[in-house]
C-alpha cells in the first residue's frame, strides 16, 4: 500500500507538471513560427548556430504590442478602415475575416456582455444542469421569441473550446457568483477541482 500511495503522489506532481510543459512548449513553437518570416541569414539559428526556443515567442508579442501602439491614433485607425475596404472587397476572405473580428472583439474588447456570467441551464435533459456562459442574443432573434431568453454556450468537458450554442429562457437559468475562470477550472477537471464554497451562491430557480 505504500508503494501505491508513493506512485500516486508522484503522479500528483509529475501529470501538471508535465502537462503544463507540454502546453507552453506548444504554445512557444507555434508563435516561434514567426521567425519564418524573417529571411533565413537573419533567424536566430543561422546568427547563433542552433536553435533558441522563445525568440519567436519574444518577436509575436512584440510585432502585436506595436501593432496596438500604432493603431492606437487616428492615422493607425485610418489604416485599419482603408485595411479593412480593401478585404471588404475580396468575397470569401471578407466573410472569413469579418465572422473572426466579430468574436474576437466581443472576446478580447470587454464590451458586451458575451462570457460575463456563468450560468445554468438544463442540459441535456430537463431533469440535469449543466455550466453554461451567457453570450449575447441577435437582435432579430429577440424578436421572434415571445419571452426574454438569452444565448448560452455550453462547453464540453473536458475541451472547454468545443460545446453547444442555445437560446434559453432567462426565467429557466441561475447566475452562478463565480467566475469565468472558476467556471472553467471545474469544466476541464470534469468537477474534480471545484470553486470554493462560498462562491456557489446562486439565484433560486423559480421552478425548484
Amino acid at each position: 500500500m505504500q508503494i501505491k500511495r508513493y506512485f500516486i503522489t508522484g503522479l500528483l506532481i509529475w501529470v501538471p507538471l508535465g502537462i503544463t510543459v507540454w502546453v507552453l512548449r506548444l504554445l512557444i513553437g507555434t508563435m516561434d513560427q514567426s521567425l519564418l518570416l524573417l529571411p533565413p541569414e537573419l533567424r536566430p539559428e543561422s546568427m547563433l548556430g542552433f536553435y533558441l526556443p522563445g525568440v519567436g515567442t519574444v518577436l509575436t508579442l512584440l510585432v502585436i504590442f506595436i501593432t496596438g501602439l500604432l493603431t492606437a491614433n487616428i492615422v493607425g485607425q485610418r489604416l485599419i478602415r482603408f485595411w479593412e475596404g480593401v478585404l471588404a472587397r475580396i468575397p470569401v476572405v471578407k466573410s472569413i475575416y469579418y465572422s473572426v473580428k466579430q468574436v474576437s472583439d466581443t472576446l478580447f474588447s470587454g464590451s458586451g456582455e458575451a462570457f460575463r456570467k456563468v450560468l445554468l441551464v438544463r442540459y441535456p435533459h430537463p431533469q440535469a444542469w449543466s455550466l453554461a456562459f451567457q453570450t449575447n442574443l441577435p437582435a432579430d432573434v429577440a424578436k421572434k421569441l415571445d419571452q426574454e431568453h438569452v444565448g448560452v454556450f455550453i462547453p464540453t468537458t473536458p475541451s472547454p473550446v468545443n460545446g453547444f450554442y442555445f437560446y434559453v429562457k432567462r426565467s429557466e437559468t441561475i447566475e452562478l457568483d463565480i467566475s469565468i475562470d472558476d467556471a472553467l477550472k471545474y469544466i476541464i477537471s470534469m468537477g474534480v477541482v471545484a470553486p470554493p464554497k462560498k462562491d456557489l451562491a446562486a439565484e433560486t430557480y423559480p421552478g425548484d
